[in-house]
């Protein structure tokens, strides 16, 4: 314990739906809503069946928590998932329930993830508050969500180093590919600058 908070190494994930605000504007109010919760409730089921404690949702956005020895492991699998339920679910769902869905149905999204020792303390006032991130980590990830490099998950070098080869690699026609491409440069966040790596991996539940 710490100033009454909790120390714990974690792994954060961020989810983002992109371009929100131009399918709200875009889109009747209704028709923008229901695209936007589903993407919400498809995201927030996966994070949590891999193990992802949901700590915050900000209009499209979702955070997740893992912990744990396999916590990175957990928040990319969810994340290659997740780019797996827009593609082969929430896409067609679009495009097939709306007359016009051919005209809005590729909808984006980004993950940012990164890891690291975070201090969990509560705030807010009596019988409304909630616990609160702080550390780099945390940040890092909500910032990589942001990223608009042509990839759907984003991560750090610090998470690319402990996963395991299956999240990678894939066979390709008998060839082995690289999941992962590093950003030609180094992304500055705080103040510091962190190697990331960006991937389209997409990998059912």
């Amino acid at each position: 314990m710490k100033n009454g908070g909790r120390l714990i190494e974690a792994t954060y994930a961020y989810a983002d739906l992109a371009d929100s605000s131009k399918i709200a504007q875009s889109l009747y109010k209704e028709t923008a809503a229901k695209i936007i919760r589903a993407f919400v409730n498809s995201t927030t089921r996966i994070l949590r069946n891999f193990g992802g404690e949901i700590r915050s949702f900000d209009g499209d956005r979702v955070m997740a928590i893992f912990i744990g020895e396999d916590k990175n492991w957990n928040a990319v699998r969810a994340a290659f998932a997740i780019n797996w339920a827009v593609i082969e679910v929430i896409r067609p769902a679009i495009k097939s329930n709306w007359s016009d869905g051919e005209d809005f149905c590729n909808i984006g999204h980004r993950v940012g993830i990164d890891t690291g020792e975070s201090l969990i303390v509560r705030g807010g006032a009596r019988n409304n508050n909630d616990l609160i991130s702080v550390g780099g980590a945390p940040n890092i990830a909500a910032k990589l969500s942001d990223l608009k490099q042509g990839h759907t998950t984003y991560v750090t070098d610090r998470v690319i180093g402990e996963l395991t080869e299956d999240l990678l690699y894939y066979d390709s026609n008998g060839y082995r590919q690289n999941c992962w491409s590093k950003l030609y440069s180094r992304v500055e966040i705080g103040g510091t600058l962190n190697t990331v790596y960006g991937s389209n991996t997409y990998w059912g539940i």
